[in-house]
């Protein structure tokens, strides 16, 4: 962070521009005693001005936030599927910020809401920032890119009313029974994973699977698990509840206080690896972000450690103004996989950081690399010091000095380029022509990859259409439900979502039952039940034929 104390240690009352203000801060100045006031007081203009203006736009989604400082730590080389340079030597450690959130609530939401978590962290690394967006369930709702928005719709107010789906359920239910393939996250969720009891003790996954390629360029793909080393806790409904109307930052005062009495939570890090014949004849496609890898098939390999240090000094500054994206995912040596949802926030994350915090957002302290600047990179031993053409703008701090803004063989300053193969550096590696057989030399090299892609992409095809639901959407949450819960936990799990449909419209909650008894039937009579309505089990077809049927495209 910026040091913006003086030469004593000590702040000191000044203007924005610096200087010090010696008059009362709460005074203004006045054309007589009792009179009004004078436009020429800039104190008071500038006061008034930016308190205008203090409030930035929350997040769409994860608004309800917070989190602390944190020290990871690469306990177990991965040298072997990744040429990624945090994950090599082990001992390797880097500072971080972790921002755990509720999906879709607003920021002034209770933080012990059921919802999925937020699980997101940005790794200061020397060769330049690495992010973590993760959730604390292993899967997702959706599969479809374009489905995103109108499903966060449906968890936010409704467009007359104004009411949430605390208040008015219909929406919420509506938009889930159209879309069986949610059934799998909604078993999570309304299970006591949907109700954590302390950030510290909540589990993170990638949920998408990256692809992890080693210097041979071996293919590798992977998802990535954190587990908390002191265990996974929840609250039961009921607590949740209470909590929510006595003490709507519960998770939050709970991890600040932690931190402030010198606990320091730790987790595990792990990755799943699938090599891509075993995603060849895998029975799901990997690009799936509704299914798990079954850890008898694909087991944790631990890979390192976080641990949670401190608290921050500003929550604006270092919480509220942090922007995650999993673009920083995407580091050399990792790449996104063709998991449509992903592929989506690749542009979606850095585009509402664009919006939130202005074009330069990753210029800010929080946000910025530790080799962006000559000053940070010479104290930090960063190996390079950051530069790319993007100039100007609000909110430019680094405006890469007298470097030009294009592939340059004029200016004596130019930017250098790392090579892939040798990982030297120069400046004469993109200027000049790219000549037509090279072009086609790269294209051919790649082609290779064609065969498998075909084979991975045929389960969940990329044309112009909507992914289809069928019964093997229902495998997986009916084993979570069958054989993962317990009774007491099943028992909890209908009274969760009993709860829940309560305030859905009547056809919404003579519908649920049917969808939740595609996982199980006696679940679905129990939820009816529940309800006071008729249940009628349904087949898979019978259920979507009953809704209607809709076009793919």
């Amino acid at each position: 962070m910026i040091d913006t104390k003086n030469s004593t240690g000590q702040h000191t009352y000044t203007q924005a521009n610096g200087f010090p203000y010696t008059h009362h801060p709460y005074g203004a100045q006045y054309a007589r005693p009792d009179g009004p006031l004078l436009l020429q007081d800039v104190h008071l203009v500038e006061s008034l001005a930016h308190f205008d203006r203090e409030r930035i736009p929350e997040r769409v989604v994860h608004a309800k936030g917070g989190g602390c400082r944190l020290e990871f730590e690469l306990t177990d080389s991965l040298s072997d599927i990744t040429f990624a340079a945090p994950y090599q030597k082990p001992g390797y450690k880097c500072p971080g910020v972790v921002r755990y959130s509720t999906v879709g609530g607003e920021s002034g939401t209770p933080d012990t809401q059921r919802d999925p978590r937020g699980f997101s962290v940005k790794f200061y690394t020397e060769w330049g920032n690495h992010d973590w967006v993760f959730n604390n369930t292993p899967v997702f709702f959706i599969r479809d890119a374009n489905k995103f928005p109108h499903f966060i719709h449906t968890q936010k107010r409704d467009p007359r009313s104004h009411l949430n789906h605390g208040a008015d359920s219909t929406m919420y239910w509506d938009y889930l029974t159209q879309n069986p393939e949610s059934i799998h996250q909604i078993t999570y969720m309304f299970g006591d994973r949907g109700t954590p009891a302390n950030w510290a003790n909540m589990s993170g996954y990638s949920g998408h699977t990256f692809k992890f390629r080693n210097e041979k360029g071996d293919l590798t793909y992977v998802q990535i698990h954190v587990r908390p080393d002191d265990g996974f806790k929840c609250l039961n409904n009921e607590e949740a509840a209470e909590l929510a109307g006595s003490n709507p930052d519960f998770n939050q005062a709970t991890l600040f206080k932690m931190l402030e009495e010198g606990q320091k939570p730790s987790y595990t890090c792990y990755v799943q690896t699938m090599t891509p014949q075993q995603a060849e004849e895998f029975r799901y496609s990997i690009n799936d972000l509704t299914k798990v890898w079954p850890h008898k098939e694909f087991p944790l390999r631990k890979f390192g450690k976080i641990t949670l240090t401190q608290n921050v000094d500003n929550y604006f500054e270092e919480i509220e103004q942090i922007a995650f994206s999993p673009s920083n995912t995407c580091i050399p040596g990792i790449e996104p996989s063709n998991d449509s949802v992903l592929q989506s926030r690749l542009f979606s994350y850095p585009d509402t950081q664009r919006h939130r915090l202005g074009a330069n957002y990753t210029q800010l302290p929080v946000n910025s690399p530790r080799n962006m600047c000559p000053a940070s990179a010479g104290s930090s031993g960063c190996p390079f010091l950051m530069g790319n053409f993007q100039r100007d703008g609000p909110g430019a701090l680094y405006n890469q000095s007298s470097y030009p803004n294009y592939i340059s063989t004029q200016h004596k300053e130019r930017i250098q380029f790392k090579d892939l193969v040798d990982g030297k550096t120069c400046k004469e590696k993109f200027a000049g022509v790219v000549l037509k057989e090279k072009s086609d030399a790269a294209v051919s090299q790649q082609e290779q990859l064609k065969k498998h892609e075909e084979i991975i992409n045929s389960k969940i095809n990329e044309y112009y259409w909507v992914t289809g639901c069928s019964p093997l959407d229902l495998e997986q949450p009916r084993a979570l439900y069958e054989k993962v819960y317990d009774d007491a936990a099943k028992k909890r799990f209908i009274h969760n979502v009993v709860g829940h449909v309560s305030t859905a419209s009547a056809a919404i909650q003579a519908r649920v039952p049917q969808y939740f008894g595609l996982l199980n039937k006696d679940l679905g009579a129990a939820i009816a039940e529940g309800l006071g309505v008729k249940y009628e089990p349904l087949s898979f077809e019978q259920y979507a034929e009953n809704l209607t049927l809709a076009s793919a495209f």
